[in-house]
């Protein structure tokens, strides 16, 4: 009697971890340097979104990438290596499934050697498309975003139609609506993403050259207007000279309230 009591005591801690755990989930976001995030739910789900780990800007990239034993869902904004990362070498790790447009679904299968079984409907959408994952617990929608998107294959000796670029709004049950950007310009539309779905995290392209630069993300900064915007895809080639510090100064000029998050490279904050 005594060993069934001792039982059920256990049984009733771990039922009442279980149920805190539950009520008070946090959604953990990591970047990883350029455009890549880790975005994990308050269910222990993981999001990889343009998975570059081992990039430039990110000293411990092939030591994460190594390690890395766990992904549910990749989501890909377009086809450009410096976004396609180390999808595939993550997806035949950790057996996640991909999400992006479907002709850049169709290319990563055939051009990049994606496994087929891991890209399925489930997971591909086009523009104004939602999809639901995981069970309910996230849904993507797939944005606009002016850009471009080859995907160069055999090493780069040839490129393949990949569809077009875009962004992501990632909306996390019992934690926030993210939007990445992607690759992109400044666009008057971002309005309508910021009025359909009320963003609390804004991951924005600042590098300028092949998107758009701090003065112009500040601008789309006020149409999306999110609770926070973390900056992004800057300072990995010398080539993107957008800095955070004129992208700070340019919101401030503008009054605006979202508050400016400067992330460093493999830190994580928690969203409660």
């Amino acid at each position: 009697m005594k060993k069934l009591t001792v039982t059920l005591m256990v049984l009733a801690v771990l039922l009442l971890s279980s149920l805190t755990a539950s009520a008070t989930g946090t959604t953990d976001i990591t970047w990883y340097g350029h455009s890549a995030f880790k975005v994990t739910t308050p269910s222990g789900k993981v999001l990889l979104i343009d998975p570059w780990l081992a990039n430039p800007a990110n000293p411990k990239g092939k030591e994460l990438l190594a390690g890395l034993d766990k992904a549910d869902q990749i989501l890909l904004t377009h086809a450009h290596g410096d976004h396609v990362g180390n999808t595939v070498e993550i997806a035949k790790k950790t057996g996640a499934k991909l999400v992006a447009s479907n002709d850049l679904m169709k290319a990563m299968i055939k051009y990049a050697d994606f496994p087929a079984k891991q890209a399925d409907f489930s997971g591909t959408g086009n523009f104004g498309g939602t999809v639901t994952l995981l069970n309910g617990e996230v849904k993507v929608t797939f944005v606009h975003a002016p850009h471009s998107s080859a995907l160069e294959y055999d090493d780069k000796k040839g490129f393949a139609y990949a569809g077009n670029p875009g962004g992501f709004v990632i909306a996390i049950a019992e934690g926030p609506t993210i939007y990445h950007t992607g690759d992109t310009d400044l666009f008057g539309d971002m309005k309508l993403i910021g009025d359909f779905s009320k963003i609390d995290v804004m991951m924005a392209c600042i590098g300028d050259k092949f998107t758009m630069g701090p003065e112009r993300a500040a601008a789309a900064v006020a149409l999306v207007n999110p609770k926070m915007v973390i900056p992004m895809h800057f300072g990995t080639f010398a080539a993107l000279t957008g800095t955070p510090e004129v992208f700070e100064k340019a919101m401030k000029q503008l009054k605006l309230a979202t508050v400016f998050k400067r992330m460093q490279v493999n830190e994580t904050f928690s969203w409660k």
